[in-house]
């Protein structure tokens, strides 16, 4: 059984922007999936277990980007 976890990034314009996102979220220890969609800004979060959404956004501000939502 995984778990999965969506957010909303602001601030993405380029493949670039998606591939630093994906970089820094991987890093998160569990995480075993991630998914970013540069036109709606949404990011897919799978991992065994439940992510830390602290970490989430840690890490995309790592990025230099904003998480705007949490679903």
């Amino acid at each position: 059984m995984s778990a999965t976890a969506t957010f909303t990034v602001s601030g993405m314009t380029c493949g670039h922007c998606v591939a630093s996102v994906k970089e820094e979220v991987s890093e998160i220890p569990g995480v075993s999936s991630v998914e970013v969609d540069l036109e709606t800004g949404r990011l897919v979060v799978v991992s065994p277990d439940a992510v830390d959404p602290a970490a989430v956004r840690d890490a995309v501000d790592e990025a230099g980007y904003t998480v705007t939502a949490e679903e």
